[in-house]
C-alpha cells in the first residue's frame, strides 16, 4: 500500500472490519518501518451495532486518528420500519438466500424497539430512516456513511438525514438510547 501511495496511484489505504488490535498493530508496524498506516476503517455501525465505533476504536480515534466509512446505517433495512409489520414482497429479507439475515435481524425485540423509535421520529417530524442515518453521522468519529439505497426515492429520503442532523442534540440522543437500549456499557479499570 505504501508503494502505491508513493507512486501516486492511491492517496491512502484503509481496512474493513478489522479489530482495534489489528489496526493498532498495522499502525505500529507502519511507524517502525516508516510507512503509511491505514487512514480509514470500514465497520458496520448502526443503532443495533455500536460497540466497535463507540468503545473498541475509541483509543484509535484518540491516539492515532482515523476516518471511518460506515456501512449498514439502517441495519439491513430494519431501521427503515419496512419490516415492522412483516416482510414486504420484493424486499431483501423476502429472498431465499437471505434466510440467515432474516433469522438474525427480524427478532421481535428489535422490531419492537424500531416501532418505538418510529413513534419518536414522528414526534420530531422526521422519517425513521433519516433519523437513524442522522444519528450515525452525528457521531464525530463517523467520516461518511454508505447508503444502500436501491431506488432513487430511497436515496432522496436518506440524504434528508443532512437536514435532520441539527436535531441530534444530546437530549434527542439520550431519548434514542433509552428507546433502543443498545448503548454499549464501558467498564473502566
Amino acid at each position: 500500500m505504501n508503494t502505491l501511495i508513493q507512486q501516486g496511484k492511491i492517496f491512502y489505504w484503509g481496512t474493513s472490519e478489522w479489530t482495534a488490535a489489528e489496526i493498532m498493530e498495522a499502525h505500529m508496524v507502519a511507524k517502525d518501518l516508516g510507512l503509511e498506516g491505514p487512514a480509514v476503517e470500514q465497520p458496520e455501525y448502526n443503532l443495533f451495532n455500536r460497540r466497535k465505533i463507540e468503545v473498541d476504536y475509541a483509543p484509535i480515534f484518540r491516539n492515532v486518528g482515523m476516518g471511518t466509512t460506515i456501512w449498514s446505517p439502517l441495519a439491513s433495512g430494519i431501521l427503515t420500519g419496512k419490516y415492522n409489520d412483516g416482510i414486504p414482497e420484493g424486499s431483501r429479507m423476502s429472498l431465499n438466500d437471505y434466510e440467515w439475515l432474516k433469522d438474525r435481524a427480524l427478532v421481535e425485540e428489535k422490531i419492537s424497539r424500531v416501532r418505538d423509535l418510529e413513534k419518536f421520529a414522528q414526534e420530531l417530524g422526521v422519517s425513521l430512516p433519516t433519523l437513524s442515518i442522522a444519528w450515525c453521522i452525528s457521531n464525530p468519529n463517523v467520516t461518511t456513511a454508505i447508503l444502500g439505497a436501491t431506488k432513487v426515492d430511497q436515496l432522496t429520503e436518506n440524504l434528508k438525514a443532512l437536514e435532520v442532523l441539527p436535531l441530534m442534540t444530546e437530549e434527542v440522543k439520550e431519548k434514542i438510547d433509552e428507546i433502543m437500549g443498545t448503548k454499549p456499557i464501558v467498564i473502566r479499570n
